[in-house]
């Protein structure tokens, strides 16, 4: 069995592999790693980094945090305090005003917290009609931290946290809204959780006969960064059963898991996961943003993808990097994200056309560049939500102005001289 060893800010420099690194590279993961959270663990360093090549290794740059992803401004400010000895305290006040700069509320998720019985559900996100996210508070915090996460002010700013771990509200919840089909478990991660509280909220969910439930999802990145969680951990095989347990009873058991780069494919401790959880009946789907510095090419996704369908994985989405935290660093431009989406596309067979995107999760939803068009002599984004706040809005394309620069939805203009985009006013009467 091999056993779990995370490394952060207290304790990475004891990392043997960190004598490949200069005393300036090590000041500077110090550095961003006050204002991003910082976490890896001993899989991440001894079976995915290439430290030959750590500088350009993506699952170097995906774990550790670099001098870039702060801008020159924010990153000497921290390096200042740091350097002159300054107080905990003082540290924390220096990097907190740079946190609330980074929009570590992207897509308005407190938009997405709903009022039940005259009560806020802060576990509780429900954006689109069919599927409700649950955020159990023994999932809020991961194997590794990615350093593009935007879920990042869950682990440093307490304001920021979504936590529940009220088995009988979600239930009461899911029972009160048949609409919903499928209830995702997200965090953080929930396979940090041990598996008696992933049994606590199954049964839970069981014992109450939903009959509008189809589908309970696991949001995951442990498949990459811890697969003994499925395999040699002390309580995997009572985790499997547990899925087994919940497939024979008609819940489909789906693991959303995020895979980043081919070469997390590739461990024997991976494939091995992967096996065990299709043998106990557990659907795997895969997604992930487009990076720059990881992914940021079309064989890299072609690659990813062919693998993933040889070994049963299911391609589901491919994301555009949300406008919070180290965006800068990692953003791709819309029409890049697009010409790669399609170049990757083209190298594949139909079994790996059951990707969708590239597509940003926004505020009003999932939008997705559809492509780049010529119409009504104006060069034009074409764009189409995969999944909105309201359902009516999804499968209608619509047009934004080109803009080679642009990154993100809030970059766009409506094409045509149109005032406002189609959906606009009954987004803005949503939240009003």
């Amino acid at each position: 069995m091999t056993e779990y060893k995370s490394f952060a800010l207290h304790n990475f420099k004891a990392i043997p592999q960190m004598e490949y690194l200069t005393e300036e590279q090590k000041f500077n993961i110090e550095v961003v790693g006050s204002v991003l959270p910082f976490k890896t663990n001993n899989y991440v360093v001894d079976e995915l980094i290439d430290w030959d090549n750590f500088e350009k290794d993506p699952f170097f740059i995906l774990n550790f945090p670099q001098k870039e992803m702060l801008d020159d401004a924010s990153f000497n400010a921290v390096a200042a305090v740091l350097k002159s000895g300054a107080s905990k305290k003082e540290v924390q006040e220096v990097v907190r005003k740079i946190r609330l700069k980074l929009n570590p509320n992207p897509a308005g998720q407190e938009n997405n917290v709903p009022v039940f019985e005259g009560k806020k559900l802060n576990g509780i996100q429900h954006k689109y009609r069919e599927t409700m996210l649950f955020f159990p508070t023994q999932g809020q915090t991961c194997h590794a931290y990615c350093t593009f996460c935007f879920r990042w002010p869950q682990f440093a700013l307490n304001e920021f946290k979504f936590a529940m771990k009220e088995a009988d509200t979600l239930v009461q919840y899911v029972k009160a809204n048949p609409h919903i089909t499928d209830v995702l478990f997200t965090g953080g991660d929930p396979a940090v959780m041990k598996t008696r509280f992933f049994e606590t909220y199954f049964n839970a969910l069981l014992e109450a006969d939903i009959p509008n439930l189809k589908n309970i999802r696991i949001g995951t990145k442990s498949l990459a960064y811890w697969p003994y969680r499925f395999t040699t951990d002390s309580d995997a095989g009572d985790l499997l059963r547990l899925f087994k347990k919940m497939k024979k009873k008609g819940i489909n058991i789906a693991l959303m898991a995020h895979f980043n780069h081919p070469a997390e494919l590739k461990t024997d401790a991976v494939k091995d996961a992967v096996k065990r959880l299709i043998d106990a009946g557990v659907q795997i789907r895969s997604q992930s943003p487009v990076l720059q510095h990881i992914n940021a090419r079309a064989d890299i996704w072609a690659e990813n993808w062919k693998e993933q369908v040889k070994m049963g994985i299911i391609p589901y989405y491919m994301f555009i990097a949300r406008d919070t935290g180290s965006q800068d660093y990692f953003a791709v431009s819309l029409n890049q994200t697009w010409q790669i989406f399609r170049n990757a596309y083209n190298q594949v067979s139909g079994i790996c056309r059951t990707v969708k995107g590239p597509s940003m999760s926004c505020d009003p939803g999932k939008i997705q560049v559809v492509g780049v068009s010529e119409l009504k002599g104006q060069k034009v984004f074409v764009l189409n939500f995969l999944q909105g706040r309201d359902p009516a809005w999804v499968g209608k394309p619509f047009f934004a102005k080109y803009d080679p620069n642009a990154i993100w939805i809030d970059d766009l203009e409506p094409a045509f001289d149109e005032s406002k985009f189609f959906f606009e006013d009954s987004y803005f009467q949503m939240l009003a």
